[in-house]
């Protein structure tokens, strides 16, 4: 099992100084559910900030995980949010994060959408030439100035990412040889630039190719000086650190991207000294402070193998399947949470409740030998797990969420 910050040494998984059981009847909820535990998003914040300059503003993706209640708790731990949807930006606003520390990117935004974030003064990151020309007419109509930037794809990616989200064709920003001819057209319909931002990849775990992007990502904007020397406030250079998920996955060497930008920040303030640098991050923050447990409510044997049925499946934690973009499906840590130190182990398949081949957490996975009744602890859930599954696929029950 991969290293958590949760405390396995007794015969239960322990959180905060309770069981995993008592966790399971808290509330009177049952299984399945999530917990989150904040403690742990306050060391991976603490960790980042020893390891970056001061320069660097933390801004977290919502998307990563909207829960209301760890929003609030993100609020006033890093710097700023950045959002994909109408009821993100409302959730957001709702939290006490001032909106001018807020940004919305994202392909395909409605009017609506543009509308909403025009008049609470959130800086839109656009996507294409056509989005800045319905953001110039609808800030007209508004008779309000909409807070601009330019979400720019690059030439080039993040290699060994889980998802590369820019060079090449992309649906998400605008191709960076097409800048210079987009900013004499938002001169014309009279906005400004106020913000840069890249995201070439995510679920990074190479320090190298992180530290190279981020080198990119800045001599990029450097060169571009004479497009936004004036304007530019925020460069939000993405992130793309990710967290262990499989055996012989390691931590990212945050002290080593840390090294990178203490030596691209002083370079890019003497080119841009009123814009702030800035970090995004989802995965890395809270990833790791997320438990899926689910109750073992079926034991079989098919065929010479063993299949433990659990009460909630891809609906609640599509991830865990492999299913949100594992190119090989391979094992989300897991164990059997009430019975950590039995001597007997067994191989089984650990799957859900739903009619379908697809819903599979683990194959030929050896854990200690279980009952009907046990509680299964997927780790590493912290992040896209309920609101990135399809909850109503069967309409089967919906996993609950602890915050604490």
């Amino acid at each position: 099992m991969i290293h958590t910050y949760f405390d396995l040494s007794q015969d239960e998984v322990l959180v905060q100084g309770r069981k995993i059981s008592e966790w399971a009847v808290a509330g009177k909820g049952g299984t399945p559910f999530y917990l989150y535990h904040s403690a742990v998003i306050e060391k991976k914040i603490q960790e980042l900030r020893k390891s970056l300059p001061k320069e660097i503003q933390i801004h977290y993706a919502v998307k990563a995980n909207p829960m209301p209640e760890l929003v609030s708790f993100m609020a006033g731990r890093v710097n700023g949010f950045d959002v994909a949807s109408t009821r993100e930006l409302q959730l957001v606003l709702r939290s006490g994060m001032p909106a001018k520390e807020i940004s919305f990117a994202g392909p395909g935004k409605t009017d609506d959408e543009l509308t909403l974030a025009i008049s609470e003064q959130v800086l839109i990151y656009a996507e294409s030439i056509h989005e800045i020309r319905r953001i110039a007419g609808l800030s007209k109509k508004l008779n309000t100035p909409a807070r601009l930037g330019l979400r720019i794809n690059p030439q080039f990616d993040m290699k060994s990412s889980g998802l590369r989200m820019g060079g090449g064709s992309k649906a998400f920003g605008i191709d960076s040889e097409q800048i210079p001819e987009v900013c004499v057209e938002v001169a014309t319909l009279g906005l400004e630039i106020e913000g840069i931002h890249i995201f070439a990849g995510s679920q990074n775990l190479d320090a190298q190719t992180i530290c190279q992007t981020i080198r990119l990502s800045f001599a990029m904007v450097k060169s571009m000086s004479s497009l936004f020397l004036n304007s530019l406030r925020v460069f939000n250079f993405g992130g793309g650190l990710g967290i262990p998920y499989f055996e012989n996955d390691k931590a990212v060497d945050v002290v080593a991207i840390g090294e990178t930008l203490f030596q691209e920040v002083p370079d890019f303030l003497k080119v841009y000294p009123r814009a702030v640098p800035v970090i995004e991050l989802g995965r890395f923050l809270v990833g790791e402070c997320g438990l899926f447990v689910s109750r073992i409510v079926d034991i079989k044997i098919s065929r010479g193998q063993k299949f433990l049925v659990l009460d909630g499946g891809m609906n609640c934690h599509l991830a865990a399947t492999g299913n949100l973009g594992q190119v090989i499906k391979r094992n989300f840590p897991l164990c059997v949470g009430n019975r950590l130190q039995s001597s007997v182990r067994e191989v089984v398949n650990v799957v859900g409740p739903l009619c379908t081949p697809l819903d599979t957490f683990a194959t030929q996975v050896e854990l200690t030998l279980s009952e009907v009744g046990d509680l299964v602890v997927i780790f590493q859930s912290g992040a896209y797990g309920l609101t990135a599954s399809p909850s109503q696929f069967l309409s089967q029950r919906v996993a609950r969420e602890i915050f604490i």
